[in-house]
């Protein structure tokens, strides 16, 4: 059997990409934030996640730019080596703070992180207690500890009965973490953090909660997950990203001091990756500096993402209920999924299609969610849309 057999028998974008509904990998020729060039054409984004807008931002611009001139383009060695910056320990003390946690670790994406940390402290006889609905990144650390003989068990879905259910099954005295997405990058949903962090407190385990999509999104001045809940110093670690709320690339790993450098210490996604860019970091600081300024801005992206979700609803459509800046619309089939993202396209509205097997048989889904740049001009252009190709495909 050829290695290659599987690759030449996939054939189901070819089919898709016959039919003209291929919503994939489409080339962004110019960004503006809210609005995007594609094909020639101005289009609304509803699928970004640049939560607060700040990518197109003129002093997150400039800071990557002087970082550039000032350091190059790039670190040429891992942080554990020669590829330390002034800039990465700035930005770690400012997370540090900001988070007020006593220590933070950047990673060089958002993916490597979680990677970066499970497996580098779960190791033999240990376990890794996980939502079934995290996202790929943690999904792809706890196989890493399995493969290295750590245990691994899951729960349904932000289902804290189920969790207990879990943990009582498994050796009070044997280390373990549980790890939930903070706020889940599907459906837009919040952990439940106060009852996962007693259940951690009364099985003896440790956690780790990704805040990807929570940080600028929700808690005080967006601080996250932790914050929205007053459990600041019930979570043992907040891990996060650069490329959403931080417009930039990287991730990052906030703990103890101690944890930090164990982390730092003997962590292979970091010791045998290059670290973040100059401009990765100087943009990331810039950004960070403008949500302390600007809290209101948080302030705007909820009631933006509040206000579509509203209108949507009231209009028949099958909305994903939260209080985030991701407002799913159940569409509940592959084929129509395509469809409705050409038409929301052809309009003049780009949305994020998610389909089987990315989410489960009936849960195919227009992903959309909202950035604090979002005027009503736009929104009301996009629910307006939304409105008229749900008419259209019998939808609403």
């Amino acid at each position: 059997m050829d290695l290659f057999k599987k690759c030449y028998d996939f054939t189901r974008a070819d089919e898709v990409k016959a039919l003209g509904v291929y919503p994939y990998f489409r080339p962004i020729e110019e960004n503006e934030g809210p609005v995007v060039q594609i094909e020639g054409r101005k289009v609304i984004m509803a699928g970004s996640n640049n939560y607060l807008g700040l990518t197109a931002h003129p002093k997150v611009k400039e800071a990557a730019i002087k970082a550039v001139e000032k350091y190059g383009t790039g670190c040429s060695g891992s942080r554990y080596l020669t590829g330390t910056l002034d800039l990465h320990i700035e930005l770690e003390e400012r997370l540090a703070k900001f988070f007020s946690t006593e220590a933070v670790l950047l990673f060089s994406t958002g993916y490597q992180t979680a990677q970066g940390i499970i497996p580098t402290l779960v190791n033999r006889g240990e376990y890794v207690v996980s939502d079934k609905d995290n996202h790929a990144c943690i999904v792809a650390g706890q196989m890493m500890a399995r493969g290295a003989t750590a245990e691994l068990v899951r729960y349904k879905h932000n289902d804290m009965k189920d969790l207990e259910r879990v943990l009582e099954k498994l050796p009070l005295d044997a280390p373990k973490l549980i790890v939930s997405d903070g706020v889940f990058s599907t459906g837009g949903e919040i952990v439940d953090l106060p009852t996962l962090v007693q259940l951690a407190k009364k099985y003896n385990a440790r956690t780790l909660i990704d805040d990807a999509h929570a940080v600028g999104v929700i808690g005080k001045g967006g601080r996250g997950t932790a914050s929205e809940f007053g459990l600041e110093n019930g979570v043992d670690m907040t891990m996060g990203t650069f490329s959403k709320t931080f417009a930039s690339l990287g991730g990052f790993v906030a703990s103890k001091a101690k944890v930090i450098d164990y982390l730092k210490h003997h962590s292979s996604a970091l010791i045998f990756s290059a670290s973040p860019t100059p401009a990765a970091v100087a943009a990331a600081l810039a950004a960070l500096e403008l949500l302390e300024e600007n809290p209101d801005l948080v302030k705007k992206l909820i009631r933006n993402a509040n206000k579509v979700r509203t209108e949507l609803t009231a209009a028949g459509f099958n909305v994903i209920q939260g209080r985030t800046a991701i407002v799913p619309v159940i569409v509940g089939d592959d084929n129509l999924a395509f469809q409705m993202w050409r038409k929301l396209y052809d309009a003049g509205v780009f949305v994020n299609v998610f389909i089987s097997p990315g989410v489960p048989q009936g849960r195919q889904m227009m992903r959309t969610s909202y950035m604090a740049s979002h005027e009503d001009e736009h929104l009301d252009y996009i629910i307006d849309t939304f409105k008229k190709v749900g008419a259209e495909l019998g939808l609403i």
